[in-house]
């Protein structure tokens, strides 16, 4: 359904399952609810879930920049989660997760971050893996920088893709890709100079709910970085790789994420 009082922002709301277990599912950007699905049908007997689309994406209204995107996302976020449950997060979506743990967390009652994108985290564990992943990334960023959308969209999927070549994409998956893209470039000051302060001293480790970070073996070098520096920030945090998997690794090894997933809800 389209609502219109998620953090004061018409949002798309799906809901999964019906288990006892409240859960809030946050996806990763150019992604929508539904990519939940296969994960979700694997703990819909031990949650009840909901995913909302973030701003301009799926069913949800375009961005409209009216505050800071991070912000508005975790005001969305927060509305989602209503009297409390379990936040799992992917990407984009576990970096709101995590912030939501910080400012909620009486509601939070566990957090699964799934390769939270918070490079900023990188440069605390390893400097030089965070300057690598910078200058990876430069014709990237050179490419929000000039609006060349689909340049910097086919960039953002050669490193953070399901593995599939952009010229392989469908037009319509590349035009709808490069329409996102100016989402993609207002996430960065957040992202990579953790402009909304998540990483302040202070705030990681006031986190009390057992969390655990899933990443995938084969994903960048940054995402272990960045996961180093959570894992030893957050007091009851763990660090877990599903072996063969990629950034995308919540879609494409559901059954490993499934089961963390329902290890850390029963422990």
């Amino acid at each position: 359904m389209l609502d219109d009082l998620k953090g004061g922002f018409p949002v798309f709301v799906r809901s999964f399952g019906n288990g006892p277990e409240p859960a809030l599912l946050l996806h990763c950007a150019l992604a929508h609810s539904k990519i939940w699905t296969p994960l979700a049908l694997r703990l819909s007997d031990r949650m009840s879930m909901t995913a909302p689309d973030m701003p301009g994406h799926g069913r949800s209204a375009p961005w409209d920049r009216r505050s800071d995107l991070h912000d508005q996302v975790t005001a969305i976020a927060k509305d989602c989660l209503g009297d409390g449950g379990h936040v799992i997060g992917h990407s984009f979506g576990a970096t709101v997760a995590l912030r939501l743990a910080m400012e909620e967390p009486d509601k939070v009652r566990s957090l699964t971050l799934i390769e939270p994108v918070l490079f900023a985290a990188a440069r605390e564990s390893d400097a030089d893996i965070f300057q690598n992943y910078l200058d990876s990334a430069k014709s990237f960023g050179a490419a929000l920088d000039q609006k060349e959308w689909a340049l910097a969209a086919a960039e953002f999927i050669r490193i953070w893709g399901d593995g599939r070549p952009w010229e392989t994409l469908s037009e319509k998956e590349k035009s709808q890709f490069a329409v996102q893209m100016p989402f993609i470039r207002e996430t960065q000051p957040c992202l990579v100079a953790d402009a909304n302060g998540i990483l302040t001293e202070g705030r990681p480790e006031a986190i009390g709910c057992p969390t655990q970070l899933i990443r995938g073996g084969a994903t960048e070098p940054v995402i272990a970085a960045i996961h180093q520096t959570l894992t030893r920030r957050i007091p009851r945090a763990v660090d877990t790789v599903v072996d063969g998997a990629g950034h995308m690794v919540p879609i494409t090894h559901p059954d490993a994420v499934a089961r963390l997933i329902g290890e850390m809800i029963q422990g």
